[in-house]
């Protein structure tokens, strides 16, 4: 992948920069508003509220700077008056259908007040209220090189952030509300020593609401680890109804659990090459919103070994880790070890008033035993593995590393396809799929890679809309389609050579495919173990009697990734769009048409349907198409 070349968006058009002459930097999306159909994108004293499906469009511009007296007191502190000392501005929340909750760097004394966005899109409404402007602290780190993750559930705000001016006390916080103001356990290095805050998501446990947990991603220095100081990467939960102890942990969480997420390559001489350095996380729902995917950037550690890496986690395996043993130090060694004595009860963890502690309507009702493990246990004996234990990615050796991650699902002709949209360090996004490349194996072929940017995007989250990916940069904000099918030539053989699920050939072209409703029949999965286990659909596909796959999460997750098989209902009539992602296969999709994409004469086999044996090869090397070349 190194040799790679990449295209460069701007010089064909096809992406959108945000151009309005604004004397800031450091732009950050922050939120997609879908009832609006805008996005809030934050910088170094602006708000910005941008069309979603044009962002040059009418732009709503708040300009909200700290005042000239706190950026002199800043600079007299000794912090850089340009870099440090503005008001950056790192967190957009929905308050509720009319306003918006905004919190900034502040020059070093972080501020939040409230937005007013309107209460329907066309109103165009979208101005600051300055009379509601209150403290930060808690909310958004002083330093804007740090990073925060936050989520405002019922009017209340959780954020993982740095608190104090010299950003040495991490918490977990949760403000606003009605609901007591809670953090995590003050300078405690088990509960979170030197973290770095990835994201916050919020999923259900079961149909109890008082289950509830909030998930925090992040990444930390180790104190578990052999040769410490290492960086590992973590998963961290809460239950949303935690008040705390009775005696003990007074106003900090009592239910704060985490584990390592594990991202490693095994080797030949069975020693793992891990990916510790967690960058980005992306949470893929699923029709069942207790089990999402959840794909995660990783890159390497230290400067001997360069490389970046995508994982896919379950919830499943996540929960069973959670629910498993608790990491304890004992013996003449003071090794960590499984936790072998009496569990108290509830199980430290658990939350109040839930499916397993119905009695217990507050964590100030637990027995101190419990909020005492609590405290001194907090992390998980074992770690949480990505599906098949590997990467579904890896880069190794490239002058680049991976930096954020978007995912979609695309319905494309011969199955269901999961397409990632991988930012580098270098400004340019990959466009990746990966599919079954024998029994045992998964191959990724990188469809296209584009430079959006000729500066990295090291900190701010790419958005996935129906139809344009957003991207954003210390320099600006850009949006580009998740399509260029034209951009593959003016042959079918060329629109099948590239492989992009988006695209197919209509006779033509090649165009935007979209999956027909008479194609296609109800989705009644069959489940496989992604790694395939040698066997194959009994189904016959259409034209070149292939199965669609599908990558898709479900609640119906084990301990492994589920691969399902779609049965494709079969069209009596001729198909006329022609696509083969799995294979590639130009013979026999383009068959029926010449070199110039006219349609020749109606081959008679056309129809024919082929049963696809296992011991058929893999996909050809050398078919990841160049799609500018």
């Amino acid at each position: 992948m190194s040799g790679w070349s990449p295209r460069i968006l701007t010089a064909t058009g096809t992406a959108h920069f945000f151009n309005f002459l604004l004397n800031t930097t450091d732009y950050r999306i922050l939120l997609k508003d879908e009832d609006h159909d805008r996005m809030y994108v934050g910088s170094k004293d602006y708000v910005l509220s941008l069309d979603l499906h044009d962002i040059n469009r009418e732009p709503l511009i708040i300009h909200w700077a700290a005042s000239p007296q706190r950026i002199e007191e800043c600079v007299l502190s000794g912090k850089d008056g340009n870099g440090e000392c503005g008001n950056f501005v790192r967190l957009i929340q929905p308050w509720n259908r009319t306003h918006l909750y905004v919190c900034g760097t502040g020059a070093y004394n972080p501020m939040c007040t409230y937005v007013n966005r309107g209460r329907r899109a066309q109103d165009y409404i979208f101005y600051l209220e300055p009379e509601r402007l209150e403290s930060g602290k808690g909310k958004c780190p002083y330093d804007p090189k740090l990073d925060t993750a936050s989520a405002l559930i019922n009017e209340e705000l959780y954020a993982g952030v740095y608190i104090d001016f010299m950003g040495t006390d991490a918490a977990i916080f949760r403000t606003l509300g009605k609901q007591t103001a809670m953090r995590t356990d003050q300078y405690n290095s088990r509960w979170l020593n030197d973290p770095s805050f990835i994201h916050a998501e919020l999923i259900p446990d079961s149909a109890e609401r008082n289950d509830d947990k909030l998930y925090f991603f992040f990444r930390e220095r180790s104190a578990e680890a052999a040769q410490s100081p290492a960086v590992y990467a973590r998963i961290g939960r809460i239950c949303l109804n935690d008040d705390g102890g009775h005696c003990c942990l007074v106003n900090k969480w009592s239910t704060f659990l985490k584990a390592r997420l594990v991202c490693s390559v095994p080797g030949e001489d069975g020693i793992e090459t891990h990916f510790d350095e967690l960058q980005d996380v992306f949470v893929q729902q699923t029709q069942d919103v207790r089990n999402p995917v959840i794909y995660a950037v990783f890159t390497s550690s230290g400067s001997v070994f360069r490389g970046s890496a995508v994982c896919v986690y379950s919830m499943a395996d996540i929960r069973m880790v959670f629910n498993g043993p608790f990491a304890h130090k004992e013996g003449p060694n003071y090794q960590w070890m499984p936790f072998s004595g009496k569990m108290p009860y509830p199980r430290p963890g658990t939350c109040p008033g839930g499916t397993f502690t119905p009695s217990m309507k507050s964590t100030k009702d637990y027995p101190d035993e419990v909020i005492n493990f609590m405290r001194s246990h907090p992390l998980m004996y074992q770690a949480v593995y990505p599906l098949q234990r590997r990467p579904l990615v890896v880069r190794t050796g490239a002058p680049y590393r991976l930096t954020t991650v978007a995912v979609d699902q695309v319905d494309a002709a011969d199955g269901r396809y999961e397409v990632l949209f991988l930012g580098t360090d270098r400004g340019t996004v990959q466009k990746v799929i990966v599919l079954p490349k024998d029994d045992q194996e998964m191959e990724e072929l990188m469809l296209e890679e584009v430079e959006v940017f000729k500066v990295g995007m090291t900190h701010s989250p790419v958005l996935l809309t129906p139809q344009q990916l957003y991207v954003a940069s210390a320099v600006g904000v850009t949006h580009l389609s998740l399509h260029r099918c034209q951009a593959y030539g003016a042959a079918c053989a060329d629109c099948c050579l590239a492989r992009d699920p988006y695209c197919a050939w209509d006779g033509q072209a090649c165009s935007r495919y979209t999956a027909s409703s008479k194609r296609w029949g109800p989705r009644t999965p069959r489940v496989l173990s992604w790694g395939f286990g040698g066997r194959c659909n009994t189904t016959l596909g259409v034209m070149d009697g292939t199965a669609p796959w599908s990558l898709e999460g479900t609640g119906t997750w084990g301990g492994e990734a589920s691969l399902k098989i779609l049965d494709q209902e079969l069209s009596s009539s001729r198909r006329s769009r022609r696509q083969d992602v799995r294979h590639g296969n130009p013979i026999r999709q383009c068959r029926g048409f010449n070199s110039n994409g006219e349609c020749a004469e109606p081959d008679p086999w056309a129809l024919l349907t082929v049963p696809r044996s296992c011991s058929q090869g893999p996909p050809r090397e050398g078919l990841s198409h160049d799609p500018g070349g």
